[in-house]
């Protein structure tokens, strides 16, 4: 069969699971070596040091891609991909508006008012790749929920290639991004995080990159703040005898295409199921270009495994934590309860991955490789940050002195106890300063 099929029995399946997180073990020592003495390097000489890698790696030094050039690129797509890049912001946009925290204050008692601030980023950082990995619709999915949670100013940072992508140039246009510098690579990662007069140091980084980017971002993170070390990328199907093979065999097939470290998993109750959709991922994934990917991603990675019921499809689900997860079932909103940990779900036959992807709203940017266990998807709270408030009156703060004071105490924080005794222990005149 094209896609190897296990029937579960308590080890088969954990096998699975092992050999997918295999797959996903972080940086080489040599790639975080080199990064680092890349980084320090930036961190010591700034633009200087920006300048002579972009020349060495990239074959000319970074600029400012003015506002001028985003037009032009946007006048030069096609108004059929123009149309569909506007459609996705404004769902993008309209998702994210309604999952926005905003800043709230509620009065728990006489003299206590208690609350929260919500403010967006100063400034943001996103990282696009360039050559053949350059994909408008990431700039869509980063920029946009920065906007929305109020973001003050976005710097979009794509490798200096002899051709610049016009389609992410009219997605940078599209989704608002205030200044698109040609400069690539770790030292975009490193002028991003400690600033280098042309790129400015920025508060967070977010986007994709291949591993030397992943490891810049690593090591960039407490100087500034990330999004996530994003691995490959990974869908688990859970189908049942109801689901069409032929729309589960091409789900899969649209993740395993990625790469050659893609991961495509087939749940299911049901062997006939599993062959039916094997052969048809066969018939399918030799017309399509990127065949020799698709095929070393579901000979190394993919698998369908057969279980005897869907319930525990769904506790393998969830060990599994994986970035995308579609339930093509009878009744899918039956199963979901039981899913805890995946990045995007996926319910019923019309709701295909790549919907999420480019459509549907929700970000596309997930955790992978099982952080999902932990991790959420990149939306509005990715660019927020926000402040606790507290005030209280005389009397308020009185009533709870005591306590406090026997908490300092216990904790040996004298001054701290203090600090509360010495507002009661003035005259009566205190009492209204």
């Amino acid at each position: 069969m094209f896609l190897k099929t296990v029937i579960a029995d308590g080890e088969a399946e954990q096998r699975v699971i092992r050999e997918m997180k295999a797959r996903a073990a972080g940086a080489r020592g040599d790639i975080e070596l080199s990064v680092r003495a890349i980084m320090e390097d930036v961190r010591m000489r700034g633009l200087e040091a920006v300048e002579e890698y972009s020349v060495k790696f990239d074959g000319q030094k970074p600029y400012i891609i003015g506002q001028e050039l985003l037009e032009k690129a946007c006048e030069s797509c096609p108004p059929a991909l123009i149309g569909a890049l506007l459609r996705a912001a404004e769902n993008i946009r309209d998702y994210h508006e309604h999952m926005m925290v905003r800043t709230w204050e509620f009065k728990r008692g006489p003299g206590q008012v208690l609350g929260q601030t919500v403010r967006g980023l100063d400034r943001v950082g996103i990282y696009v790749p360039g050559g053949t990995a350059a994909y408008p619709s990431s700039v869509l999915m980063n920029a946009i929920p920065a906007k929305v949670a109020g973001v003050r100013e976005i710097i979009m940072v794509t490798p200096p290639t002899e051709n610049l992508s016009r389609e992410v140039l009219a997605a940078a246009k599209i989704a608002g991004v205030d200044t698109v510098i040609a400069c690539g690579g770790v030292q975009a990662v490193a002028a991003l995080t400690y600033g280098a007069s042309l790129i400015p140091q920025v508060d967070k980084i977010v986007g994709p990159g291949n591993a030397y980017v992943a490891a810049a971002k690593k090591l960039a993170f407490g100087t500034v703040d990330i999004d996530m070390i994003a691995g490959p990328s990974e869908v688990l199907v859970i189908a049942d005898h109801t689901a069409n093979p032929t729309y589960v065999a091409a789900d899969l097939l649209s993740q395993a295409e990625h790469d050659r470290l893609a991961s495509a998993v087939l749940l299911t109750d049901s062997m006939a199921q599993a062959q039916a959709i094997s052969a048809e991922m066969e018939r399918m994934a030799k017309a399509l270009p990127r065949w020799d990917i698709i095929r070393d991603s579901v000979e190394n990675y993919g698998c369908a495994i057969v279980f005897e019921d869907l319930k525990d499809a769904c506790k393998m689900a969830d060990q599994v934590a994986p970035e995308h997860l579609e339930i093509v079932t009878a009744a899918p909103r039956e199963l979901l309860p039981r899913i805890h940990n995946a990045g995007a779900v996926f319910l019923g036959q019309y709701a295909p991955e790549p919907l999420g992807d480019y459509m549907a709203g929700p970000c596309h940017v997930l955790p992978t490789s099982g952080t999902a266990r932990f991790f959420s998807p990149l939306s509005t709270d990715t660019f927020l940050k926000k402040t606790s408030v507290i005030e209280y009156s005389r009397e308020a703060l009185e009533a709870l002195s005591a306590d406090i004071i026997s908490l300092a105490e216990a904790e040996h924080l004298n001054a701290h106890a203090n600090s509360v005794r010495v507002r009661f222990q003035g005259t009566e005149g205190d009492k209204n300063a």
